[in-house]
């Protein structure tokens, strides 16, 4: 083996380690109940983000009734509220048996914003009522929710590393 693959296999170790210490959440200065409610926190603070940015990108961009995907926000609120949670509940397993948390969801929201951006430079352009300036918001809009998300979460006290 390599003396590349040998450190990134370390790395790896390191990264998702467990030890066998059975110290309480509770001692660790984590709570779940508090990250429950910053999960919560973290999705309504998602969507009203997004919410407040569609209406000011309608102030700015005439929404074509036709382009389905921006003619109401309710499309949306879902799609950030469904993925919202998905990256809370991503969270607390990492937070739970990561030792860098935050570090990985980082990376892994990072490559997840680049794969939901695809659709919206390959397929959003063909469908009917799209314009640049809708695309532009739409896009805007991926960038909001990714940002108010990692923020929130990986601002969360983690437990103290094993």
């Amino acid at each position: 083996m390599s003396s590349t693959a040998s450190s990134l296999v370390t790395r790896g170790q390191f990264l998702f380690a467990r030890s066998a210490d059975p110290v309480s959440t509770q001692a660790r200065g984590f709570s779940w109940g508090r990250y429950a409610l910053r999960g919560l926190g973290t999705v309504v603070a998602a969507v009203l983000a997004n919410m407040l940015f569609y209406y000011l990108g309608g102030a700015l961009v005439a929404y074509d009734p036709h382009f389905i995907i921006m003619s109401n926000p309710s499309g949306a609120a879902i799609f950030t509220v469904v993925l919202a949670i998905v990256a809370v509940l991503l969270y607390a397993g990492l937070v739970r048996f990561a030792r860098h948390p935050a570090a990985i969801f980082t990376v892994i929201s990072a490559i997840v914003f680049a794969v939901t951006l695809i659709p919206d430079f390959t397929y959003i352009p063909t469908v009917p009522g799209a314009s640049n300036a809708q695309t532009a918001v739409l896009v805007l809009m991926h960038v909001i929710a990714a940002s108010v998300i990692v923020r929130l979460l990986t601002s969360t006290p983690a437990r103290q590393p094993r």
